[in-house]
């Protein structure tokens, strides 16, 4: 890799070498205490059985990897001045970022009772993976992390989505061996070509190849090193490699790597920044090989362990138990020299400390970690200048995404300055009918454009890349640090992103209880080109089950929205974009839909989450309702005032009462979720003995999961739903599905005492319509004309 010849940097000298490999010795033996050790931190006398946890849990394996480049990141940031976070791929390494961020005193800030003396060195090792303690991976918990490493694949997109428009941010991300196998992480290799060098800052990845996983060889590491650079550089990257087991030689190779890497990312950014350069940067990567478990046992029990995967977890097992193990791990610990490490009072010396940068230069006490402290607020334009006329209901129809669209266009604009605003998505903006925004910015794109490309823009800050594992990533790196954003997905596949949403949500739960974690805004899902408007599409592109996934998950951080119309849509979108420290799902349809309501009357449904509509219904306050219809979504909606239609004709003297539901959490007893309502409100809505019928979006079993507490529960009947999908036309699927008007109606005399036998003609008319509807869209294509040119009058 060519060095930028301006920036050149001097070989370590003794001193530096010394007092480098302190720190790293330190790191290194703070970190097995953590694992190991619940007395005794100092081994101020020999090592007994009860100063051992009784229960060894943790990760060895990779923590001396770790400690090494965050020593070395602290040399570099000390050197350089540079403002940096770092992204710690291999989560499992908790120890060595702990004990780094306690020697740098980031933690005991932050938790003072764990003070930088033997007192705070034992409550460190006491609380690690112990009953009231820490976790043991990189968690929330864990000062200057953005990321929670216990499932692998997201550290490089986390990382580069802290990078964008953040110019003066060096973002290294250390990326191990078993993640660098995971299919996550090998699209979010491509995020260099999109990451502009003039605004955004630079990633420096660190692929760590130690050699194994928990059982198994890694990859990467067992490829002949000419294949491996070819695939890194088939990535857009130039690879720097440092290599090796005896420590002055890894850290003089260490240092002389960061410095090169760092020298070429700062000519990168001058030629393009102050030269005006546009040809895509090929940033630098270091590959980093070290042995698992390197300084740890060589041997247990006659079984090699350093360099092999024995070395992934605890070493040494059985130490409370085994002599012999016993008397290992204490060799082990004072092989390090803690003697010279700490004085006597457990502080540690001044060699230990002589590279740490200071204030907020520690990667422990970055800002950019804790990114509601860099927060600012959104400015979201008035609604009212985006909403539709409603002068009666169920009358004009428009996009409700692509009113949107025009909304989140002018957020684009108004934060041109700040670029604090991102809206990713895999290849489907347009699609989504958001293509207004557009107007504001185009789509971030560093690779090589065609006279025939559209919207392609080295600065855009729309991001569309075909992974739905990095879209998120790039959100949730961009979010965690400070900023703004929108995923617009299709609803079938944002269940790719599952595993992703709840590692998230669980970061959201756990920081919530952390006081010096600041609020963040929220990350927020538009769910579009959904179930009912995929009948183009068929079968694989009809799944509603998001909603369902997601309100599995922690109730204080997890909304719901169906938001029937396009002004509940501006409505709900307005508030999410917004809210903080949540995750916002809005499900929304891209197609023709009836406005339903004045901009006014959804602000007020909104906020209620769930009303009445009496205008839609028959009871006219007069009497209590003989039925209830209710619903929730777009289409559910139209067919629901449908049905209510046709009961108004039919059965005029029916009392109908309409519900629609646009918060679904609502639906929930106050005391499960925090927007649920409580049994007097839920009971004057739905009643307590009526029937209800209940035409919903997804799956029909979800209302009565939320619902099977309330008094009324044995009256209500759901539809929504039942995984019967093909290429069809629109009203087909809802016929399939049995969410259709006609049979709404059915339902209702079918559940209202006394109909049955009454309103037996009416029942056949509409199961004779459903049998006219499947000979005509056989016959004709299309959907029946009573269907398609309906709409409301009341």
């Amino acid at each position: 890799m060519s060095v930028d010849p301006q920036q050149t940097s001097a070989p370590l000298t003794d001193d530096e070498l010394r007092t480098l490999d302190a720190h790293w010795r330190a790191a290194n033996y703070l970190a097995v205490g953590q694992i190991y050790l619940m007395a005794n931190p100092l081994l101020t006398e020999p090592l007994r059985p009860e100063h051992v946890k009784p229960r060894l849990l943790g990760h060895w394996g990779t923590s001396p990897g770790l400690n090494l480049v965050y020593t070395h990141l602290n040399r570099a940031v000390r050197t350089r001045d540079l403002n940096a976070l770092c992204v710690w791929g291999p989560g499992h390494g908790g120890p060595a970022v702990v004990a780094n961020s306690w020697l740098e005193g980031s933690y005991t800030e932050i938790y003072p009772d764990v003070t930088r003396d033997a007192a705070g060195m034992a409550r460190l090792f006491r609380q690690f993976s112990f009953p009231g303690g820490i976790p043991s991976h990189v968690a929330p918990e864990t000062p200057g992390s953005i990321h929670e490493g216990g499932e692998l694949g997201y550290a490089l997109s986390h990382a580069y989505g802290a990078a964008l428009d953040n110019p003066d941010l060096l973002v290294t991300c250390v990326i191990g061996d078993g993640e660098a196998e995971t299919g996550p992480l090998a699209a979010s290799w491509h995020s260099n070509k999109f990451l502009d060098p003039v605004h955004d800052g630079a990633v420096l990845p660190i692929l760590h190849l130690n050699g194994y996983k928990i059982a198994n060889p890694a990859v990467l590491a067992r490829i002949p090193e000419p294949e491996l650079d070819d695939l890194l550089r088939g990535y857009g990257h130039d690879p720097i490699h440092v290599t090796g087991d005896e420590p002055n030689a890894v850290h003089r190779a260490m240092a002389q790597a960061m410095d090169t890497a760092l020298d070429r990312i700062a000519a990168l950014q001058r030629a393009a920044r102050a030269d005006g350069a546009r040809e895509r940067p090929r940033w630098p990567v270091i590959v980093l090989r070290t042995p698992k478990g390197w300084t740890g046992p060589a041997h247990v029990d006659r079984l090699p362990v350093e360099g092999t995967w024995r070395a992934h977890q605890v070493p040494l097992s059985a130490v409370r138990d085994n002599p012999d193990h016993l008397r290992q791990l204490e060799a082990w610990l004072r092989s390090y020299r803690p003697d010279e490490l700490f004085d006597e009072q457990g502080r540690p010396r001044l060699d230990v400390l002589a590279w740490i940068p200071e204030g907020t230069r520690r990667l422990g006490a970055t800002p950019h970690a804790n990114g509601g402290l860099l927060v600012r607020e959104l400015p979201l334009p008035g609604l009212d200048t985006y909403a539709v006329p409603v002068d009666k209901p169920g009358t004009t129809l428009h996009e409700p995404t692509r009113v949107l669209g025009d909304l989140i266009g002018d957020v684009m604009r108004s934060t041109a300055g700040r670029r604090d605003f991102r809206l990713v998505g895999p290849d489907e903006t347009a699609s989504n009918r958001l293509q207004a925004v557009f107007g504001a910015s185009g789509k971030a794109w560093q690779a090589q454009t065609l006279q025939v490309d559209e919207h392609l823009d080295r600065h855009g800050r729309v991001m569309e890349i075909l992974s739905e594992h990095t879209c998120q990533g790039w959100l949730e790196g961009y979010l965690l640090t400070g900023r703004h954003g929108l995923f617009s997905c299709y609803e079938a596949f944002v269940h790719i992103v599952d595993s992703m949403v709840n590692q998230h949500i669980k970061w959201l739960r756990v920081t919530r209880r952390l006081p010096w974690r600041a609020p963040v805004p929220s990350l927020n899902y538009l769910l579009t080109s959904h179930v009912w408007r995929q009948d183009h599409n068929g079968f694989s592109h009809q799944d509603p089950g998001f909603v369902d996934h997601v309100l599995n998950k922690s109730p204080e951080v997890v909304r719901v929205y169906l938001p029937p119309d396009t002004n509940t849509l501006l409505s709900v979108a307005d508030h999410a974009l917004r809210s903080r420290d949540y995750v916002n799902v809005i499900v929304a349809g891209k197609q023709p839909c009836f406005d339903w309501l004045s901009m006014d009357q959804a602000r007020v449904h909104c906020a209620r989450g769930a009303g009445v509509w009496d205008w839609a219904g028959t009871e006219n306050g007069s009497r209590e309702p003989d039925v209830v219809l209710a619903c929730a979504g777009d289409v559910p909606t139209q067919e629901v005032l449908a049905a209510a239609q046709l009961l108004r004709r039919n059965l005029p003297e029916l009392a109908v009462r309409v519900v629609n539901v646009v918060d679904i959490a609502r639906l929930q007893p106050a005391e499960e979720h925090p927007h649920g309502m409580g049994d007097f409100e839920y009971d004057g809505l739905f009643t307590t003995d009526k029937p209800v019928v209940f035409a919903y979006h997804g799956y029909p079993w979800l209302i009565h999961r939320l619902a099977y507490r309330r008094t009324g529960h044995r009256n209500l009947h759901v539809r929504g739903y039942k995984e019967i999908g093909t290429t069809t036309t629109p009203f087909d699927m809802v016929v399939r599905n049995d969410l259709d008007r006609y049979r709404l109606v059915m339902d209702v005399i079918d559940r209202v005492p006394g109909l049955a036998v009454r309103a037996a003609a009416v029942r056949q008319r509409m199961e004779d319509a459903r049998l006219r509807h499947h000979d005509w869209i056989r016959t004709h294509g299309i959907d029946l004309p009573e269907v398609a040119d309906w709409s409301w009058d009341g």
